[in-house]
């Protein structure tokens, strides 16, 4: 079966339904989502759930209830792209027509990335802010642990919320100090980065943070097996490859991850890119071979931070570009590279981190926002939810 659509986007996560629904507003009638998933999820309040200071239900909501009304919700998950018969196939074997295409199709996480992860995620107080159903054993495993060593982990490579792998181990050590045994911690951060971060300013305030609990940070480096029974992790020195053991009593890992592997093996994925990621241009979200397919969010190969921020500065972008383009006109609007990633550094302390492609700071309010305020721990907990659920899935802002 081939169902015809004028645009059809490929995904229903952040990117997707604010796309769509910007679209929609645009003028543009004959929309379809591609989407297999029955909920649509909130995953940056997950941090928040991992350290004790959210709970887990309200970051779901039925998908049903996201999809932007006259617009077609597929239920299926794409499987590839026929970017000269514009087709997009589907995994229960139909194919869907589309004149227009927008690929939204988020990140992969990639569990199976590391030897021995898929065996011990869940137990061995190995959990994981990047699931649904780990977060809140991240928090029962950081209240379960009194003495010993944690370990956060972030992969070598593009993540998405890549201030995560950070603020999870902030959260426990915050929680750790506050329950007086934080002198009993042994703590490792293990980044694949050569500083805390890339802005300068932002990386200052982190490192001051990291020594305040007394954090051990292994730069460079990635963790590259893990036995959970034995509850030992292999860490590998990204420049040279040389390789070292450690204990863990608990860990919070973030899973390595990529393009989907659909993307990989398509004609849409960067050539250059070892992660697979869609090639667009990274200003106006345009693919540079075909013109007539348009990309945004965690799948392309922007090298910007994958944010739920950025998707809020992408879209409009590439719904102005779009509707250009199907005017035979050139591309009206430019997207800078802008990314926000709220740094939490403990319960009501977070560094607003805001900056563009050249790593220049864009701060939306006129503080200093390279030092950790409490304001802005309120804004990420309570403002931006409201943000997203009311105002940028409807395409508003």
């Amino acid at each position: 079966m081939t169902a015809t659509h004028d645009v059809v986007i490929i995904g229903g996560g952040a990117a997707g339904i604010t796309t769509a629904a910007r679209l929609k507003r645009a003028g543009i009638t004959n929309i379809a989502v591609i989407e297999p998933s029955e909920t649509h999820y909130y995953q940056p309040m997950w941090t928040l759930v991992g350290g004790g200071e959210a709970s887990i239900a309200p970051t779901a909501r039925p998908q049903s209830s996201v999809i932007p009304k006259g617009v077609t919700w597929i239920k299926a998950a794409a499987t590839g792209v026929d970017p000269e018969a514009n087709t997009v196939s589907l995994d229960n074997g139909d194919e869907v027509h589309y004149s227009w295409l927008v690929v939204a199709a988020g990140i992969q996480l990639n569990w199976d990335g590391v030897p021995g992860l898929v065996d011990t995620l869940g137990r061995n107080r190995v959990s994981s802010n990047y699931s649904y159903d780990l977060a809140p054993q991240t928090w029962e495993a950081i209240k379960s642990t009194t003495s010993g060593t944690a370990v956060f982990t972030q992969p070598n490579g593009p993540i998405k919320c890549a201030g995560a792998p950070q603020k999870i181990a902030y959260l426990a050590a915050d929680h750790w100090q506050r329950t007086g045994v934080l002198k009993d911690m042994d703590i490792h951060l293990i980044l694949p980065t050569p500083g805390m971060f890339g802005v300068p300013e932002f990386a200052a305030g982190l490192t001051k943070v990291a020594e305040r609990y007394g954090i051990n940070v292994h730069f460079e480096s990635h963790m590259t097996a893990v036995d959970g029974d034995a509850h030992t992790l292999q860490i590998t020195k990204i420049p040279t490859g040389e390789v070292e053991s450690m204990h863990f009593d608990m860990m919070h890992v973030t899973p390595p991850q990529s393009a989907p592997d659909w993307i990989k093996a398509s004609p849409l994925a960067d050539p250059n890119s070892p992660f697979g990621y869609m090639e667009v241009d990274k200003f106006t979200l345009q693919h540079t071979r075909f013109p007539n397919i348009f990309g945004l969010g965690d799948c392309t190969n922007t090298p910007n931070s994958k944010t739920a921020a950025a998707v809020r500065k992408q879209s409009p972008v590439l719904v102005a570009n779009l509707v250009a383009a199907r005017k035979a006109q050139a591309a009206t609007k430019s997207y800078n590279g802008y990314a926000s990633c709220p740094l939490i550094t403990a319960k009501g302390k977070c560094i607003m981190a805001e900056f563009d492609y050249d790593l220049n700071r864009t701060p939306t309010f006129p503080m200093d926002m390279t030092k950790e305020r409490w304001d802005m721990y309120q804004v990420k907990k309570n403002g931006l939810p409201i943000l997203y659920w009311n105002f940028m899935l409807k395409g508003v802002a």
